[in-house]
């Protein structure tokens, strides 16, 4: 299983919300690159990055740090938030990010997330974050009729690289990882799903792990890092041991 540290970008800062709720957030480093380091020095093998500022406004914001992450690590990245179009995506798979997410276009512009796939193999991911079974898009703000497997099946023979599921009634809570959902959702399609949302200790990654799928790719761990409650060591030798 994948673990995936997660630098969310607010301000051209590191921070971390509780339910996606802008005035909720908490900085934890100022340099977003410097964090970045501190992840791949523990071991982490993958980096999962967010433009916060981005999802709100539909374009990219915090592009400069970003790119600072880019220059001080060699770990694959893979972004999200506000990146809507083709240009877009294009201009940051050759800047160097590895894979790009698609969360409100995916919803919106299903063609571009088919066509970046093709163009792009194993370098698009779909984002689908949940809000009471329903997707959620504009940087959660908005709240759609459709149901999260409906979204996931329409890209079911696209070529995307997997699906971030995130639920956001425990995203930055610390209240476990829904499981459940997570492991319906993978067992419902061929795509890979990557957890994301509520991970708070080692038990969670535990019940990810015993889940009943072999679909579950990894999971986003975002807040239980900052804090302390899960110590990158333990966490990827628990991780590599299946």
């Amino acid at each position: 299983m994948i673990l995936f540290p997660a630098i969310d970008l607010k301000g051209g800062r590191c921070v971390r919300l509780k339910r996606g709720a802008m005035d909720s957030a908490t900085v934890f480093n100022d340099d977003p690159a410097a964090q970045a380091r501190i992840f791949a020095d523990a071991g982490f093998r993958w980096l999962h990055c967010v433009d916060l500022d981005g999802a709100f406004e539909g374009r990219s914001v915090n592009v400069e740090a970003i790119k600072s992450i880019r220059a001080r690590i060699n770990l694959p990245i893979q972004l999200g938030g506000g990146i809507r179009d083709r240009a877009g995506i294009d201009g940051w798979l050759e800047a160097g990010i590895s894979r790009v997410i698609l969360g409100t276009a995916a919803l919106r512009d299903p063609a571009l997330v088919r066509e970046a796939a093709k163009t792009h193999p194993g370098c698009i991911a779909v984002g689908i974050d949940a809000k009471d079974g329903k997707v959620a898009v504009e940087g959660w703000a908005e709240t759609s009729e459709l149901k999260v497997l409906a979204l996931a099946r329409r890209f079911e023979d696209a070529g995307v690289a997997a699906i971030i599921f995130t639920d956001i009634a425990r995203d930055g809570m610390l209240q476990g990882v829904n499981v459940e959902a997570t492991a319906a959702l993978a067992n419902a399609v061929r795509i890979p799903v990557i957890a994301s949302g509520g991970i708070a200790s080692l038990d969670d990654i535990k019940a990810l792990m015993a889940a009943p799928s072999t679909n579950i790719l990894g999971t986003i761990i975002g807040r239980a890092l900052y804090e302390g409650r899960i110590i990158p060591r333990e966490a990827l030798a628990l991780s590599d041991s299946r």
